[in-house]
């Protein structure tokens, strides 16, 4: 067996957030569409909803607060709402290849996110896809941390060097190099499936 484990990304791997209900809505506000993600992705807030160091429900208030000023305090709300649960397009492909996986080793998803990554996988029906879910707001630091690295092997039960890792941001699997895993940057299907093809290879089922 090439890996004792699959450490995957959520966001921009598997699931890509879709934002054009949410745009629609800023247009009918008279916002820019955009406006509602910088105000929830200036660090003094996308920082403390990441670590864990503030709720769900407080970063989305606080979001609100910074749309006030450029919406009304009921759209500012309702904004808010529609951004932080926006629905995901999940890549029914990548699903597939990690499932085939999972009959053969871990596959553990590891993201920056808040703890709402849980409900998004409930929603999209892969509440049972994985072996475990590692976050960043739940271990209180996020990649490139090699903690949250550590912590994601752990869950599996797998030695870093026998771990594979998978992410769409190269400075996130340089990390996982440095430990000792083997990185894949994302960017399609083919690169996952590449580097998997020996889990999935005819000989390594013939022989398990």
């Amino acid at each position: 067996m090439p890996f004792d484990a699959v450490l995957c990304d959520f966001y921009d791997v598997i699931g890509y957030v879709d934002l054009t209900e949410h745009e629609r809505r800023e247009r009918a506000c008279g916002l820019v569409p955009g406006s509602t993600e910088k105000i929830a992705f200036a660090p003094e807030l996308a920082v403390p909803a990441a670590l864990g160091r503030i709720t769900v429900g407080q970063w989305t208030e606080a979001i609100a607060a910074g749309l006030a000023g450029l919406a009304g305090p009921q759209d500012a709300a309702e904004l808010s709402r529609g951004f932080v649960e926006a629905g995901c397009r999940i890549d029914a492909e990548v699903v597939g290849l990690l499932r085939q996986v999972r009959a053969r080793v871990p596959v553990v998803l590891v993201s920056n996110s808040t703890l709402r990554l849980n409900a998004v996988l409930e929603t999209a029906g892969l509440g049972r896809s994985f072996d475990a879910v590692v976050t960043s707001a739940q271990v209180g630091v996020a990649k490139p941390d090699r903690r949250i690295y550590e912590a994601a092997a752990q869950a599996a039960g797998a030695a870093a060097r026998r771990c594979l890792f998978v992410d769409d941001r190269a400075a996130n699997v340089d990390t996982a190099v440095e430990l000792g895993m083997t990185g894949v940057v994302y960017r399609e299907p083919d690169d996952l499936l590449r580097v998997l093809a020996p889990l999935l290879s005819e000989d390594h089922r013939s022989s398990s």
